[in-house]
C-alpha cells in the first residue's frame, strides 16, 4: 500500500516546504535484493577483550576463511561515513565499563551513512549475577532502546543477546548479527533478540540458507503470507502454500509462482495438520518448517463482542496451530531440526482497544512458542513468533486515513512496515543459524512505541 506523506517529503518540491516546516521526514527504507553487498561501506567494531577481537574477526576475514570480508575499523577516525557500527559489550562486569566504547560510539553517530545498521552484542542480566555486572548488562538493552531511537536516515539499532556460555561465534548469534547488519531487517528496530544455545549451523551459502528445506505457509494466498512464500523460496525452500479453499485461485497463482504445491485445507479443521503433513510427504518427501500466518479479525469492543466474533478468532489463529503442532509433533516425521514460525502481534504484547479477542489469540501465540520450544529441542528444533506493528496490508488500509497516517508515525522509523519486512524475518528464524534462537519473540514493528 502507498504511504503518500513518505513520498512527498522525500521528492521535489514538496520535500523542501515538509523541511521549512520542520515536518517529521522519514527516510524510505533500504530492502534487501539477492546480490547486494551485506554492509555498504565500512564498519566500526567497539569494545574490548577476546569477544570483541572475535567478531572483528569474523566480519574482517576473507570469505575463503568462512569471514564476511567486510571493511573492519577497530577505532574511529576522521571523515570516514560508516556503513554500520557494533558495540561489543559482552564481558562488562560494572556500569563504568560502558562508558569509553559508547562515548566513541557516540563520537561517530553523525558519520553514520543513511540505512546505517547499529548493533550491540551483550549478556543477559541474570538474578545470580553480582548487582554491579546485573546492572552493567542490563543498561545495554536501555542503551541500545535509547539509542535507536535517536538514529535518523532509516539507520537502525538492534541488539544480541548472548546467554553465559555460549560463544558470541556461536551460529545463532553470528545469524543474528547478519541479520540486523543487513538489509533485511530495514523494518526491525529496538529490539534485542536473546541467543540461547549453541544449536544450529551456518549455511553453506548465505544467499540461499534454505536450500533443501521443505516448508509450510498457512494464509499464503496473498498478504504477508504470499510475501513469507516468495521470500522462503527465494532462500532455497520447497515451499507448499497453504490457504482456505475460497481463495484457491490467488493460492495457485502464489504456488506456481515460485514453482511450490497448493493445499486448500481450513486450518481449523481436525484433521488440518495430518492434510498437511501428508501432502508435504506425498509432494516433497519431507516437512521441515512450519510459518503460522493464517489469522482473522473480528474487531469489537468487549462490551459489544459476540461469542461468534471471539470464538472464530481464537479459533483460527491460535487453536488451530496448537491442533497442527500436535500432530507434528506427534508424527515421527518432523525432526529434523524442524522450525515452528508463528504471526504474533504487537496487539499481544501491549494490547489494543477493540481487539481483546485478537490480542488474546497473538498472546497465546508468544505463550504457545515459549512451551513448544523445549519440546523441538532433542531434534534441533525451534519455535519461535514474529510480531507485526503497523504493516502496509489490505487490512490496514481499510483503517480510516487519519488514523491510518497516525498509526504509520508512531514508531521510530515514522512510517509502516512492507510484508516482506515480516516476510525477511520469518525466514531468519526458520534458517539453519537460528537453531539457538528457542521460544522467542522478534517484533517487527519500526520500535513501535507500545509493549517491551
Amino acid at each position: 500500500m502507498s504511504d503518500t506523506y513518505l513520498r512527498l517529503v522525500n521528492s521535489g518540491v514538496t520535500a523542501k516546504i515538509a523541511k521549512q516546516l520542520g515536518l517529521p521526514r522519514p527516510s524510505p527504507l533500504q530492502r534487501y535484493t539477492p546480490g547486494q553487498p551485506l554492509v555498504d561501506g565500512p564498519v566500526l567494531v567497539l569494545g574490548t577483550g577476546k569477544d570483541t577481537d572475535a567478531i572483528a574477526g569474523l566480519l574482517a576475514a576473507p570469505t575463503a576463511d568462512f569471514g564476511w570480508d567486510l571493511d573492519v575499523h577497530r577505532h574511529a577516525t576522521p571523515d570516514t561515513r560508516w556503513a554500520a557500527l557494533v558495540l561489543v559489550l559482552s564481558e562488562v562486569v560494572h556500569p563504568d565499563d560502558l562508558t569509553a566504547p559508547v562515548l566513541e560510539a557516540a563520537s561517530v553517530l553523525r558519520s553514520l551513512k543513511s540505512g546505517a545498521r547499529v548493533v550491540t552484542i551483550s549478556r543477559p542480566a541474570g538474578d545470580d549475577d553480582a548487582p554491579a555486572m546485573s546492572a552493567a548488562r542490563q543498561g545495554v538493552d536501555g542503551f541500545l532502546r535509547s539509542l535507536a531511537k535517536e538514529l535518523r536516515g532509516g539507520s537502525t539499532g538492534n541488539g544480541v543477546v548472548v546467554a553465559d556460555g555460549v560463544p558470541v561465534t556461536a551460529p545463532a548469534a553470528v545469524g543474528a548479527l547478519r541479520f540486523f547488519l543487513s538489509t533485511r531487517s530495514a523494518f526491525v528496530d529496538g529490539q534485542l533478540l536473546a541467543v540461547d544455545s549453541e544449536t544450529g549451523s551456518l549455511p553453506d551459502d548465505w544467499d540461499r540458507p534454505l536450500a533443501g528445506r521443505v516448508a509450510v505457509v498457512t494464509g499464503a494466498a496473498r498478504g504477508i503470507g504470499a510475501a513469507i512464500v516468495d521470500v522462503l523460496a527465494r532462500d532455497g525452500a520447497t515451499v507448499v502454500a497453504v490457504d482456505v479453499p475460497a481463495a484457491g485461485e490467488q493460492l495457485a497463482a502464489v504456488a506456481n509462482r515460485v514453482r511450490g504445491t497448493a493445499l486448500q485445507v481450513d486450518v481449523t479443521a481436525e484433521d488440518a495438520g495430518r492434510r498437511i503433513l501428508d501432502h508435504a510427504l506425498a509432494r516433497h518427501g519431507r516437512l521441515d518448517i512450519v510459518v503460522h500466518n493464517a489469522g482473522i479479525t473480528r474487531d469489537k469492543l468487549l462490551a459489544n463482542m459476540k461469542p461468534d466474533q471471539w470464538g472464530s478468532v481464537l479459533a483460527v489463529n491460535i487453536a488451530a496451530q496448537l491442533r497442527i503442532n500436535e500432530t507434528l509433533l506427534t508424527s515421527g516425521d518432523f525432526t529434523d531440526a524442524p522450525r515452528i514460525v508463528s504471526l504474533a502481534s504487537t496487539s499481544g504484547i501491549a494490547g489494543n482497544r477493540g481487539q481483546t479477542n485478537y490480542a488474546t489469540s497473538k498472546g497465546g501465540v508468544i505463550g504457545m512458542v515459549r512451551a513448544t520450544a523445549p519440546l523441538l529441542a532433542p531434534f534441533g528444533g525451534t519455535a519461535n513468533a514474529v510480531a507485526p506493528g503497523f504493516i502496509e496490508t489490505e487490512m490496514t488500509a481499510r483503517i480510516p486515513a487519519l488514523t491510518r497516517q497516525v498509526a504509520r508515525r508512531l514508531n521510530s522509523l515514522q512510517q509502516g512496515g512492507q510484508p516482506v519486512d515480516v516476510a525477511e524475518t520469518v525466514a531468519f528464524l526458520a534458517s539453519p543459524q537460528a537453531g539457538g534462537i528457542v521460544g522467542r519473540v522478534l517484533r517487527v514493528c519500526g520500535q513501535n512505541m507500545v509493549g517491551q
